[in-house]
C-alpha cells in the first residue's frame, strides 16, 4: 500500500509536465480514477487502474482535481483523472409538482442541477433505482422521466 499525503502539483505545471511526458512514453503513468462526486474526499483507499493500493491522506489545504499529480518519480507516475457524471433528467409537469420533485430529491440527498424547469440529477448508481423512488410521481404524471442521460 503506498501512502499519498500530498498532491504535487496538476499534470501541466512546469517542472511536471515535461519529467510526465518522459515516463508517459515510457509507459510508466498510473491512473486514480475518481468519481466527480468524490473528489472533495481527501482520505481514502482505493486501486488505480494498474491494480496499486493507494491510501490518500491530503492536508486540508489540498484538494485533488483532474489532473493532479500525485506521485513523480524517476521511474513512476500516478495521475488523477476524474469522471464526468451523467445526469438524468426529471421535467415536473406544473409548480406543484416541482415542488414535490425537489423535496424527494433533496430528501434523498441526490446532487442535483437545474436546466429551466427540468431537474437533472447526478447519476451515482443505476438509473432504475432513482426511477424507482420517484415512481409515485411518475406514475401519477406528476414529473416526466426523459430518457437517455446527460453528460455534465
Amino acid at each position: 500500500m503506498r501512502l499519498i499525503d500530498r498532491v504535487l502539483g496538476g499534470r501541466h505545471d512546469d517542472g511536471i509536465a515535461e519529467p510526465l511526458h518522459r515516463l508517459e512514453h515510457r509507459d510508466a503513468v498510473d491512473t486514480l480514477v475518481i468519481e466527480s462526486a468524490a473528489i472533495e474526499r481527501r482520505r481514502f483507499r482505493a486501486t488505480t487502474t494498474r491494480g496499486a493500493d493507494v491510501a490518500l491522506a491530503l492536508p486540508r489545504d489540498q484538494s485533488l482535481f483532474d489532473g493532479a499529480v500525485l506521485v513523480l518519480e524517476p521511474d513512476d507516475a500516478l495521475v488523477v483523472r476524474v469522471t464526468t457524471p451523467k445526469w438524468l433528467r426529471f421535467v415536473p409537469r406544473d409548480a406543484a409538482a416541482a415542488v414535490e420533485l425537489g423535496y424527494s430529491a433533496g430528501n434523498l440527498h441526490w446532487r442535483v442541477r437545474f436546466d429551466g424547469p427540468t431537474l437533472l440529477v447526478a447519476m451515482e448508481g443505476p438509473a432504475e433505482s432513482y426511477h424507482a423512488r420517484l415512481k409515485g410521481l411518475i406514475d401519477a404524471g406528476k414529473v416526466v422521466a426523459e430518457e437517455g442521460t446527460k453528460d455534465a
